[in-house]
């Protein structure tokens, strides 16, 4: 389940230990990966670290991390990355969050958004944009499995995972992930109420990256997320579900790259 390439070493933050991964050199890329840490093993990490330093933290909880009992919700993770990048002494950081990486990622930058250069969200959770009856977020947990796939991917091969070819250690992590998930964004569902009056407070550069048929978070929902953040520019992806960058990743790259710089 590593990235090919990736050295993985722990660093102890706070009392937590917590899983980092780390590949290349140069200006340094905080990848923050999604609920399914499924970036972990693609080729963009290897990608972005020909002319980056990428690091690529598991959230506690997710991967190997511990996942101390009095962290319960995505605010109290962003506390403990910030904690990192001091640790880590990176400097002119650019951030990439995916999915709730990149919830996690704007609970960061409302926190200290001095700390980055760039702020890359992709299709991210993390505000609720419409009234107490609207649902702005699908129901991942008690849909059906075959609706879930649907709503999230545009074609669903591309998330097909064979559990029966993975280790039990392999097979562990991908449990503790979702229990992890639950564990963070059950209640509220899959929002902060308060990062919404927040994210006013991002003056970093900031472009949120969607994809056009994503059902779990919209591209509506996407637009308005993005018009919170000043300045915040919004780029879509046709023939793409919530993940753009497995289902189009050359795509992706471009956007991500030419952003990035």
């Amino acid at each position: 389940m590593s990235a090919a390439g990736l050295d993985y070493r722990f660093l102890k933050l706070g009392g937590v230990d917590i899983e980092v991964g780390m590949q290349g050199a140069g200006s340094p890329v905080l990848v923050l990966a999604g609920e399914e840490q499924l970036e972990n093993t693609l080729p963009l990490i290897g990608e972005l670290a020909k002319s980056h330093q990428v690091v690529v933290p598991s959230a506690p909880g997710f991967g190997k991390s511990a996942r101390p009992d009095w962290m319960t919700n995505p605010d109290d993770i962003a506390y403990l990355y910030l904690d990192l990048i001091d640790a880590m002494a990176l400097k002119s950081l650019a951030v990439v969050g995916f999915s709730l990486g990149g919830w996690i990622a704007a609970e960061m930058a409302v926190k200290n958004d001095r700390a980055f250069s760039k702020l890359a969200l992709v299709d991210p959770y993390g505000v609720k944009i419409g009234g107490p009856f609207d649902v702005d977020i699908q129901d991942i947990w008690t849909s059906h499995p075959d609706k879930v796939a649907a709503l999230k991917w545009y074609d669903r091969t591309k998330g097909e995972r064979d559990f029966t070819k993975m280790s039990d250690d392999e097979l562990s992590i991908v449990a503790r992930n979702i229990e992890s998930f639950a564990r963070f964004c059950w209640d509220p569902y899959m929002h902060n109420p308060k990062l919404k009056q927040r994210l006013h407070r991002i003056k970093t550069p900031t472009l949120f990256i969607w994809g056009e048929n994503d059902g779990i978070v919209t591209p509506a929902y996407g637009k308005a997320y993005a018009g919170l953040v000043p300045g915040a520019k919004f780029a879509s992806i046709a023939e793409a579900g919530h993940y753009p960058h497995i289902e189009q990743p050359a795509a992706f790259n471009k956007i991500l790259t030419e952003f990035l710089g």
